[in-house]
């Protein structure tokens, strides 16, 4: 039998207080971990894992390898688009996050999984992959790029979907960020992901019509379980 995931939609929730949630469950899964080890066996707590989704409204996140430059606006054009602006502790550059985006944070013990932090990545990757071949969309990597792109051997690859972790003690937090009905002219103001010589685009962009976001959560999901070994609670 595979791992139980808490899985939780969390709706439309502010960025700060989404992190703040995920730091939470962060923490308490380290701490389960850390105290099981030192456990006698009939003192074991069950390990638990999280899959959060959300959308979050206007906002720019910058990695802890990310340039500040990278962002284009000031505080005050900043408060003119309604966006916010956070450091945070994952991988990777800037991004945005806003209406319209399936936005996932996987709490998984991988201990409990499989530590390799490369093949993480890989199944976060496609999950998206497999996902966007149920819409008749070809996703694909790009060597030496996280995320999954469209067009890659075009002369207009676009970015579809970010990935960017934060791992300690093999416990991982954040996570990735899906474009399906987004709008894409926030993407403007940055450099997303450092990356100036690609564009991004989104489901709605690429299939040209609305795309319902329910549905793509519980292909996601599916997915997700499937690469994991996983069943929900």
């Amino acid at each position: 039998m595979g791992k139980e995931i808490v899985y939780k939609d969390l709706g439309v929730i502010p960025y700060q207080a989404a992190w703040d949630l995920q730091t939470t469950l962060f923490e308490e899964v380290i701490a389960r971990k850390v105290s099981n080890r030192k456990a006698l066996p009939t003192e074991i707590q069950e390990q638990y894992h999280y899959l959060l989704f959300c959308e979050h409204p206007h906002v720019y996140t910058l990695g802890r390898n990310g340039k500040e430059e990278h962002l284009l606006l000031n505080e005050a054009t900043l408060l003119e688009k309604e966006a916010t602006f956070h450091k945070i502790n994952r991988g990777g550059d800037i991004t945005y996050h806003g209406y319209g985006q399936v936005v996932g944070y996987p709490i998984l013990d991988l201990d409990e999984f499989f530590t390799d932090i490369g093949r993480y990545v890989r199944f976060l990757e496609e999950m998206v992959i497999r996902m966007l071949e149920e819409y008749a969309i070809l996703g694909e990597r790009i060597k030496g790029l996280s995320g999954v792109w469209i067009g890659k051997d075009t002369d207009n690859p676009r970015k579809i979907c970010a990935v960017g972790v934060h791992l300690s003690r093999w416990t991982t937090m954040h996570g990735f960020a899906l474009n399906v009905n987004t709008n894409l002219e926030y993407f403007k103001y940055i450099v997303p992901c450092g990356i100036d010589d690609k564009a991004v685009t989104s489901m709605e962009r690429e299939l040209g019509r609305k795309v319902d976001e329910a549905a793509v959560k519980l292909k996601l999901k599916k997915h997700f379980a499937v690469l994991f070994e996983a069943t929900y609670q």
